[in-house]
């Protein structure tokens, strides 16, 4: 890519992922190589655009696998996974084999501190050139907005959940 920048996709709102995951799709139809990285998500039960996107040629997807409102409770192993998971992705994404890395779920492992803000600073600061970066998630760091060329902020305007409608199959997962 000629001019690949840093990507944000925030807020409290519904379709940050979503957003990644067409940015992906479009990716893949330009015959672009992509990397997906899941953090603060589960394996089980595994999210329906996985069916999917799974089956595409071009796209490597990576798992931390620990997440979701019962491994919040655990905040030491969520660090511990992050760090594994960082570990195992950043030659991947420094060493300039992707046009496209998405991750997501980033923005909260840097809010939470599962990640200390510098570690993921430094590793945005090390994206090759030619690699668009996207970082999903809630709650964005301030430094992490400053250094992106594109923020998006979603914001909920009404959502079912207040209204008790649990997350459906298909359309929430």
């Amino acid at each position: 890519m000629e001019q690949a920048i840093i990507q944000v996709y925030t807020g409290p709102g519904k379709g940050k992922t979503t957003a990644a995951t067409g940015l992906i799709i479009r990716a893949l139809g330009q015959g672009c190589k992509v990397l997906l990285v899941r953090f603060l998500k589960p394996e089980q039960p595994q999210s329906s655009e996985l069916l999917i996107l799974e089956k595409l040629a071009g796209l490597d997807i990576i798992t931390a696998g620990l997440g979701g409102i019962d491994a919040r409770k655990q905040p030491e192993r969520l660090q511990q996974n992050v760090s594994q998971t960082l570990s195992q992705v950043r030659p991947m994404i420094i060493g300039g084999f992707y046009d496209l890395v998405v991750l997501d779920e980033f923005n909260p492992v840097l809010h939470k501190g599962y990640l200390p803000l510098e570690q993921g600073l430094e590793l945005l600061r090390q994206r090759p050139a030619h690699t668009e970066l996207v970082l999903t998630g809630r709650n964005a760091p301030a430094e992490v907005l400053e250094l992106a060329e594109l923020v998006t902020v979603m914001e909920a305007q009404r959502h079912p959940f207040a209204d008790g409608l649990a997350a459906r199959a298909g359309i929430e997962y």
